[in-house]
């Protein structure tokens, strides 16, 4: 009887082990192809009318788990962590200059949208994040090409 709940036991833990590991892996390989600057261009399926097509950036690094960016006028920066496609944005840092008001319209909008983003996904250099409510398209963003 000892030797089958030590089996049992021993099956178990490498199971659990197992798991957590592959989830540890995928974790990482999700921060990994998320890493880049995206540019924005849409937010709640609306065009960004940014003034140049540059100006709303997003910027993830694998390394250290940041995000950072420009609004179109104000730069943010923070932390994410990810879960398998789960990602969570912490609170973000945001420069206060002012700025004409369809601006910081489309800034808050850049801002309400990481705030809410619950999930993602990538294909195709195309990130897309997902409300945390409803699953919603709350923004999508290109991939920059590295040269």
């Amino acid at each position: 009887m000892k030797n089958i709940v030590l089996l049992f036991t021993a099956a178990l833990f490498a199971i659990t082990t197992s798991c957590e590991e592959t989830k540890r892996v995928l974790d990482v390989a999700g921060d990994v192809q998320l890493s880049g600057t995206y540019t924005v261009t849409q937010i709640n399926s609306k065009a960004s009318t940014a003034l140049n097509a540059d100006e709303q950036t997003l910027s993830f690094a694998a390394l250290d788990r940041s995000i950072r960016g420009n609004t179109g006028c104000n730069t943010f920066f923070g932390n994410y962590t990810i879960d398998l496609y789960a990602i969570t944005i912490g609170e973000l840092a945001v420069t206060k200059k002012a700025c004409p008001a369809s601006v910081m319209t489309q800034e808050n909008n850049l801002l309400s949208a990481l705030n809410n983003t619950g999930s993602y996904s990538l294909q195709d250099d195309t990130l897309t994040l997902l409300s945390k409510t409803d699953r919603s398209v709350l923004l999508t963003a290109k991939k920059q090409k590295t040269e």
